[in-house]
């Protein structure tokens, strides 16, 4: 049985009346790709800061790597990676000498580096790039190289806090790549997006909104849980036609996606319904048909929902 890499048990963190996290229980196995997934607000970075011993929780307790953030937070720090949002590089040092300095900061010993730095360049596609300055690398190769940084003294557990946030989709798919490279060397990876669609990359994912957990479950599962029909119908009019299918009596949520429309209604009967009222006021659904659906069109539900 896997052993546990992250464990919280009623954590929360409070800044005066505001509560950022709402008593978060979760247990993440070690090699688990665990997404917490949210609009900004949500809770995430929080959570994150509070897991990583920057931030002491309100109350509850948590552990990484076997340490309890109450009590080992220096432990902790030395067996994770962190990347945060804004990744401290060293924009007028190069590639090689950020990945240096942080080797330094981390106190890896100097025999270890040259296989290290060199195999951390050639996963992140940094190798011709390592005397550049950091200052002058693309968004996309400023995240790799952050990454290479936060990998530098080969950690347990990686936190990784909307790491692709502003980055290209190219860029994005390369980033996701060296993530399940890290996987199959059992490394645990604690991810943070509010790209929906990066969810149904991860293992397993926690849906988070205002502080609190929404689900917590493997991608399929959750898309599974919706329990009643989802249908997609497409539209030239589809932004005006959101307010009246929401009016629609057995509507349970909606989402619009371009000019097509993701509706989840309690009986497939009712899509009818819809259609009649859309009719009615002069809009025209020009197809429709039944979909599985989005971890966006199970999020946009339980908000809804709540």
């Amino acid at each position: 049985m896997n052993e546990t890499a992250i464990k919280t048990v009623n954590l929360k963190k409070a800044f005066g009346d505001a509560v950022a996290v709402d008593g978060l229980n979760l247990d993440i196995k070690k090699g688990e790709l665990f997404g917490i997934v949210g609009p900004d607000g949500a809770g995430k970075t929080t959570t994150i800061r509070v897991l990583t011993a920057i931030m002491d929780p309100t109350s509850g307790e948590a552990w990484v790597a076997g340490h309890s953030v109450l009590s080992e937070g220096e432990k902790i720090k030395e067996k994770i990676g962190y990347m945060s949002q804004k990744f401290g590089l060293y924009e007028d040092l190069t590639v090689m000498e950020n990945i240096i300095f942080y080797a330094d900061l981390y106190e890896v010993p100097k025999k270890e580096r040259p296989l290290r730095i060199e195999r951390l360049l050639g996963f992140s596609n940094l190798t011709p790039f390592k005397g550049r300055l950091a200052g002058r690398l693309s968004g996309g190769m400023k995240q790799k190289l952050g990454l290479a940084c936060a990998l530098i003294h080969t950690p347990e557990v990686l936190f990784l806090d909307e790491p692709t946030n502003g980055v290209d989709p190219v860029s994005r798919r390369d980033f996701w790549n060296i993530l399940y490279d890290l996987l199959k060397e059992g490394v645990t990876i604690f991810v943070s997006t509010a790209y929906l669609d990066e969810a149904e990359r991860c293992s397993r994912v926690c849906l988070m909104h205002k502080g609190k957990l929404l689900m917590d479950d493997n991608p399929a599962a959750i898309k599974r849980s919706l329990g009643i029909p989802m249908i997609e119908m497409w539209s030239d009019d589809a932004r005006n036609a959101i307010e009246i299918i929401r009016a629609t009596e057995g509507v349970r949520s909606v989402s619009l996606y371009g000019n097509k429309l993701h509706v989840a209604i309690s009986g497939s009967e009712l899509v009818d319904d819809v259609i009649a009222n859309l009719s009615r006021s002069g809009i025209v659904i020009r197809g429709r048909r039944e979909v599985l659906p989005s971890i966006e069109d199970i999020f946009i539900s339980q908000v809804e929902r709540q």
